[in-house]
């Protein structure tokens, strides 16, 4: 048999990483951080033990690799939902209620995330989180940002202050009173964005199925190659 392209093993590549951010994401949103072991998500991917450390060096980098995909996804859909608008002040409302959202709908998962990038690993450069900046970054252009190697910075300040402030044990502060003070900063109206008042009659956005998050479409023609590496027992 006549071994796979590079291409297709590119792409099977993409796919076996894909579905390791996505099982990350769902394994510490319902079980926590330290209940989630790099074996739990290989399983509950589909993928050989070993190809975890392929990917990814640790837990820590691969828990914030994919908390950084599902937020540049969530924003992304976000900021393309209908009516889709190039509007500046109501991108910047989108943004601030698809972060805030995500403190509000998937409370234990952006817990974990804020605790991790507080320990000595800190915070971890990574695609995924570059795309989530160049998202943000943008968005600050889009609102009239002069300056927007400042201004970006202070935004993924203040949303990561707001994330932290509402889910503090003991003392959250509720996400509407965080969500009037953004808003107030940045000079947007209530109506804008998604309003609570809107949330609540339509029962929220959390949305357990995650998949659209991590697509990975039908999987590549491999019949006239190598098995699949993330398909090997573990």
């Amino acid at each position: 048999m006549s071994p796979r392209s590079a291409s297709v093993n590119e792409e099977l590549r993409r796919r076996s990483r894909e579905r390791l951010l996505q099982a990350a994401v769902e394994l510490v949103g319902e079980r926590g951080y330290d209940a989630t072991t790099l074996g739990d998500i290989a399983d509950r991917a589909g993928s050989a033990r070993g190809l975890v450390s392929y990917y990814f060096p640790g837990k820590r980098q691969l828990v914030q690799s994919a908390v950084h995909r599902l937020m540049h996804r969530t924003l992304e859909e976000a900021l393309e939902r209908e009516p889709r608008t190039e509007d500046g002040r109501e991108r910047m409302a989108r943004a601030i209620d698809a972060i805030l959202g995500l403190a509000r709908d998937r409370p234990v998962l952006m817990r974990q995330h804020m605790a991790g990038i507080l320990q000595a690993e800190g915070f971890m450069q990574c695609p995924e989180q570059r795309r989530l900046a160049e998202l943000l970054r943008e968005v600050c252009v889009r609102h009239g940002s002069a300056d927007p190697d400042t201004d970006y910075p202070m935004l993924r300040a203040l949303l990561m202050g707001a994330v932290y402030a509402a889910l503090v044990p003991g003392v959250p502060m509720p996400v509407p009173v965080l969500r009037a003070e953004l808003f107030k900063r940045y000079r947007l109206d209530r109506e804008q964005g998604v309003p609570p008042d809107a949330e609540a009659v339509s029962g929220g956005t959390c949305d357990m199925d995650l998949s659209r998050y991590f697509a990975t479409g039908s999987p590549p023609d491999c019949s006239e190659g190598r098995p699949d590496p993330s398909a090997q027992s573990k």
